[in-house]
């Protein structure tokens, strides 16, 4: 295996550069950045067997779960057996292996989808583009917009207001009425403490692995913006970012505009550990997320050590009143979080659940007993 596939040789070089090739070709982008931790990649770590040099091919040229279905077939055509593929045609995303090799499957349940295999802490400073919003997308927004305020847990305010009834006699207002009949008290006052709406704190992965997802993610928090009294938003990849005042601006499709020259980070790794710590260790975020419905919106695919992420999720979980997951990986119904990043935090989250787009997030607002 180090014999045929070393980048020293020529015949090895040659077919890794034809491997690189023909994932181009079959519509896999594969930057030079890419191309470049691929090859450190084997260099450092040489590959013991096929089913290695699968994770790690597959961990440094892949950044969504649906790459894999591009992936996997051009990687059974070159590892798995087969002959190199004619690359006058392009390899169709997902076809089977006509030369005798097979797709390699994953080897077992800790390397399978959403195992954090294919997360990374490789750092981007790029601008994000953000495609127009539809007409159905804004009919779901209008409906979010609407349902929204009414899944926001209330919190009974200190302040008193005056009401038809209450606890307490409002005396200004008895006195104020009694000059209008002569110094008679007609009928009493009353004030008493109102339910008002909790802060809402939006925390979003805008990390290579969820790059399908941010864009819905990201015109949900417009409307968490707009529609709730108390909200603030931040993003994280490899760094924690504060775009609520972004999210202000009265259209969706603007306020996503401004973002771009603000998250610098979209579509590159995943620090969800360090960013939360980076989010807890401000004194001032602190206080947004005291008693707040704190919503996180990520796949937990975190790479390294587990330990920081679990720790702040789990003081994260202490400050708010109801801290909500939610995972695009987990709209599948054999979901399961046993990755050790999701396992560690499970214990210390309310409620997680499968959001992948807008209407599934209007979905898990119509069910706000959940956040109460």
């Amino acid at each position: 295996m180090r014999g045929a596939l070393g980048t020293g040789t020529p015949a090895g070089a040659d077919h890794l550069r034809g491997f690189l090739r023909h994932l181009r070709a079959a519509g896999l982008p594969v930057p030079p950045g890419k191309q470049r931790d691929f090859l450190r990649a084997l260099t450092a770590v040489p590959p013991r067997d096929v089913r290695h040099l699968y994770w790690i091919t597959r961990a440094t040229l892949t950044t969504s779960v649906t790459d894999v279905d591009t992936f996997d077939p051009v990687f059974a055509h070159w590892f798995a057996g087969a002959g190199p593929p004619d690359l006058s045609e392009p390899a169709e995303p997902g076809a089977e292996d006509r030369g005798g090799g097979g797709e390699v499957a994953p080897p077992d349940q800790d390397a399978q989808e959403g195992a954090g295999r294919t997360a990374s802490w490789a750092a981007v400073d790029h601008q994000a583009t953000f495609t127009l919003t539809t007409l159905a997308e804004q009919r779901t927004l209008a409906r979010l917009r609407r349902d929204l305020p009414a899944a926001v847990p209330t919190v009974r305010s200190r302040r008193r207001t005056p009401a038809r009834r209450g606890d307490r006699l409002d005396v200004r207002r008895v006195y104020r009425d009694a000059w209008r009949t002569g110094g008679e008290f007609v009928r009493p006052r009353w004030r008493r403490r109102p339910q008002r709406q909790r802060p809402v704190l939006v925390l979003i992965d805008v990390s290579g692995s969820m790059k399908q997802h941010s864009r819905d993610h990201l015109r949900f928090a417009h409307i968490v913006v707009a529609a709730c009294h108390r909200a603030e938003v931040f993003t994280f990849g490899t760094r924690l970012t504060h775009v609520t005042p972004q999210l202000r601006r009265r259209d969706v499709d603007a306020a996503l505009s401004a973002l771009t020259s603000v998250v610098r980070d979209a579509d590159g790794g995943t620090r969800i550990g360090p960013s939360l710590h980076q989010f807890l260790g401000n004194a001032r975020h602190v206080r947004m997320a005291r008693g707040a419905l704190v919503l996180v919106l990520s796949d937990g695919l975190e790479r390294g050590d587990c330990g920081p992420l679990t720790r702040a999720v789990r003081r994260l979980s202490l400050l708010a009143h109801r801290l909500v997951w939610w995972s695009p990986l987990a709209c599948d119904p054999a979901y399961r979080p046993v990755t050790r990043g999701m396992a560690g935090v499970v214990p210390h989250i309310h409620h997680l659940a499968g959001v992948r787009d807008l209407h599934t997030a209007w979905q898990q607002v119509k069910e706000e007993g959940q956040w109460t």
